[in-house]
């Protein structure tokens, strides 16, 4: 009896630091699997659909090289997304695939201008299915590998940051029509947090009561800002990217953009920033 009661308490010490990050509702990503070569954002947004339709959370954003790629998955080994993937292309759904690692840095520096609208490079891709850019996995990956600094995970709000940026001028629509109203903006800042290696909860009110509370002049590169008529009602969230301004997306069929803090709209509405990168 004692025995047992042993085996259990140390059960409990080793589930609870696991109950208390899932309350939290943070996570690490592990391997995710990306594919596709879309020159045409809808043919992007298209195929997120189709697998978002099968019970598959899909996201797509715009590469360096101007075509759009779509990532989903977050699996404990290598083995597990590449079998997966495997799947995937055994149901002729893709035709080739590449693995991305835990903490791959996707995006580190801004890509020009990165308010302006870009067009990106002409790649024929039909609508229904994505024209990879080999016929087979893809390893290496086309960015550079991740790279580590002595400021650790304080760091990665910039990236986060920087990763917000890439994602201006396209006009986004998650889960096609059914998604509520809402969860564009939450789903573009899950994104974001996603391809900087970190899972957060879906909903802006369920990111709200997550991550540590930020004052106003406190906010730095990849927070999260919250609006709304009180903290009861969140209603919307962007990323903080400095000199007080923010990215977000504004509502359905409108691009991502970037709007001040101060801006009198959501000076009114502000409810406050949280912090998920230390």
């Amino acid at each position: 009896m004692k025995r047992a009661v042993i085996i259990t308490l140390l059960l409990l010490a080793v589930a609870l630091p696991a109950i208390a990050a899932k309350s939290e509702g943070l996570s690490r990503i592990g391997y995710a699997i990306q594919m596709g070569a879309f020159s045409d954002v809808k043919n992007a947004e298209r195929f997120t659909a189709r697998l978002q339709a099968k019970g598959i959370e899909a996201f797509y954003f715009r590469k360096d090289n101007g075509v759009y790629a779509v990532r989903f998955g977050d699996f404990p080994s290598r083995e597990k997304a590449r079998t997966a993937a495997n799947r995937l292309v055994a149901d002729r759904l893709i035709d080739s695939y590449y693995i991305a690692p835990p903490n791959e840095i996707v995006f580190v520096k801004p890509l020009g201008p990165v308010w302006q609208k870009t067009r990106p490079p002409e790649i024929t891709a039909p609508p229904d299915r994505p024209r990879s850019d080999t016929t087979r996995p893809i390893e290496p990956h086309d960015t550079p590998p991740p790279k580590t600094t002595a400021k650790g995970d304080r760091d990665m709000g910039a990236i986060a940051a920087r990763t917000a940026e890439r994602f201006v001028g396209i006009p986004y629509r998650w889960g096609g029509e059914n998604v509520v109203d809402g969860m564009d903006c939450s789903g573009f800042v899950r994104a974001v947090y996603n391809l900087c290696g970190l899972s957060i909860p879906r909903t802006s009110r369920d990111q709200f009561k997550a991550g540590e509370p930020v004052l106003k002049n406190d906010l730095r590169e990849g927070d999260l800002v919250f609006f709304g008529s009180s903290e009861e009602t969140i209603s919307h969230v962007g990323i903080y990217v400095g000199n007080r301004k923010f990215v977000h997306a504004p509502r359905r069929g409108e691009d991502i953009r970037v709007t001040s803090v101060e801006e009198s709209y959501f000076e009114r509405r502000f409810m406050g920033g949280r912090r998920y990168f230390q």
